[in-house]
């Protein structure tokens, strides 16, 4: 298990990195890419709980939020989240004209799927396209990255009190709070690296986003294991070895990608 998790983080930590790095349309493709994947991933769990929402228009939905957000700021997103929106209700309208009479909890399932993926996920676009926007994709993004590893690593060895025993029995509060601390430490050496280029972004900004990241992103994958259970899956696919599916892998990453736009926007330019 922690071998197949280390092969696959070496697999695709240089490729994300390569797009945040590059932006523009590649790193818009590539987001795209991982979250219509992830769509994809939440079609099939609701489909097992015997809710029948339509995979081309999720997907579909959630890729033309990431790209529209991306082509025209959020006047894209909105008018792809709106037609999304409309689509979504006609298809399922018209499946309880045709007898279909879960149609209207089936159509709240796939709306939630849209929001949650489209909307949270179009954050990571807005992210890059700050000023510097590379360098703060990485120091955000990383903040979960950290926290989840640390969490990982530190409730391995220490972890005895049950943060969520019924969501998740395996995370610990040991576990959380050695991630907070592993968070804020190597965020603010990452910072400070960033700082030699930009100064802009110092040790102590660094150190900030990474204890507000670290302390609320993994509520994203408490979320998604609430899903998980809800639906009785362990994983939402078996794409990456080790980890599950592609939105077992950015669950906390989709809340970092907010968090880390608003603390930001709002105290850090």
């Amino acid at each position: 298990m922690l071998r197949d998790r280390i092969l696959v983080s070496l697999a695709l930590v240089p490729f994300a990195s390569l797009a945040i790095a590059l932006g523009g349309w590649f790193y818009a493709l590539v987001i795209s890419l991982f979250l219509g994947i992830c769509a994809w991933e939440y079609w099939r769990m609701v489909r097992s709980g015997g809710f029948k929402t339509s995979a081309v228009l999720l997907v579909g939905g959630v890729v033309a939020m990431i790209l529209l957000r991306h082509a025209l700021d959020f006047a894209g997103f909105a008018f792809a989240a709106s037609l999304s929106l409309l689509a979504v209700m006609t298809y399922h309208t018209i499946c309880y004209q045709n007898g279909e009479d879960g149609s209207a909890t089936h159509f709240t399932m796939a709306v939630g799927g849209l929001f949650y993926l489209g909307w949270l996920g179009s954050y990571l676009i807005a992210l890059r396209n700050l000023p510097d926007g590379d360098l703060w994709v990485f120091t955000g993004l990383a903040a979960a990255w950290f926290a989840d590893t640390g969490a990982y690593f530190i409730g391995r060895r220490f972890g005895k009190h049950k943060m969520a025993s019924r969501v998740s029995p395996k995370k610990s509060w040991e576990g959380y709070l050695g991630g907070i601390v592993t968070t804020i430490l190597l965020n603010a050496l990452l910072a400070w690296a960033w700082s030699l280029r930009v100064p802009l972004i110092t040790p102590l900004k660094g150190a900030l986003l990474g204890l507000i990241v670290g302390a609320i992103a993994p509520l994203g994958d408490l979320g998604e294991s609430m899903l998980k259970r809800q639906f009785g899956v362990k994983d939402t696919s078996n794409l990456l070895p080790g980890h599950g599916g592609m939105l077992d892998r950015l669950d906390s990453t989709l809340w970092a990608g907010v968090i880390s736009y608003y603390i930001i926007t709002l105290f850090m330019l």
